[in-house]
């Protein structure tokens, strides 16, 4: 079975924080872009990226098209000129959505961590399901999904609170004026190191985690378990 193609981390970054953030902070004067043009500019690259990806992909990504709606509330809060409180607001209302979502799935049939970590493209899936079948460990897998599944939606609701101390601390500016143009650029590259890095770690931590207990489950190796590179 064919896997999906890696994404390019690097050019990823490059167009969804790196550019952006350039752009707002020094082409957002009336001599160049101007404060909404330079808005305008740089929100049409992630979303522009997002769009591409999922076309490229054939396959709909809900995180991306929640990227692509966040990136259009950004857009909506510089061009109505609200209040920056509710960019936090805002910042803070994505991931916690997700988290909400992730955490109510752990009471279902199929807990959201089997689609954002125990996957096909991380994990060879039949293989593992197999050894637990042979072995009457299911139960205690599924219990173990469950778990992870709130331990990923706390990585959501640590980006949310992260995101409105951060949005606050740095962005004070009326939006629709350059000052906010360059605090937003600031924040787009500020929230990558402090935000997106912890939040991965995690994510790395969790994927630890659990490769761990379903090896003490299934008695694979964890090279037998992930999906050949």
């Amino acid at each position: 079975m064919s896997r999906e193609k890696k994404p390019n981390v690097l050019l990823e970054i490059a167009v969804t924080i790196i550019v952006p953030a350039l752009i707002l902070t020094y082409f957002s004067g009336k001599d160049r872009l101007g404060t909404t043009g330079a808005l305008l500019f740089a929100l049409a690259l992630p979303m522009g990226w997002g769009l591409w990806d999922g076309i490229r992909r054939r396959k709909l990504n809900w995180l991306a098209v929640l990227g692509v709606v966040s990136t259009l509330l950004t857009g909506g809060i510089g061009l109505l000129q609200l209040d920056a409180w509710w960019l936090a607001v805002k910042e803070a209302a994505v991931p916690t959505l997700i988290g909400l979502v992730i955490l109510g799935s752990a009471w279902t049939k199929s807990p959201l961590i089997r689609l954002m970590v125990f996957n096909a493209n991380l994990f060879d899936v039949d293989k593992v399901s197999a050894a637990l079948r042979e072995r009457d460990a299911e139960a205690a897998f599924e219990q173990k999904l469950r778990i992870g599944t709130v331990m990923l939606a706390g990585t959501f609701f640590f980006s949310a609170v992260a995101n409105f101390i951060l949005t606050r601390m740095v962005v004070s500016s009326p939006a629709g004026t350059e000052a906010f143009n360059h605090e937003l650029g600031r924040l787009t590259a500020l929230s990558y190191p402090i935000i997106a890095v912890p939040s991965m770690l995690m994510m790395m931590a969790l994927m630890y985690w659990l490769a761990r207990g379903a090896k003490a489950l299934t008695g694979l190796d964890l090279a037998d378990m992930l999906q050949e590179a």
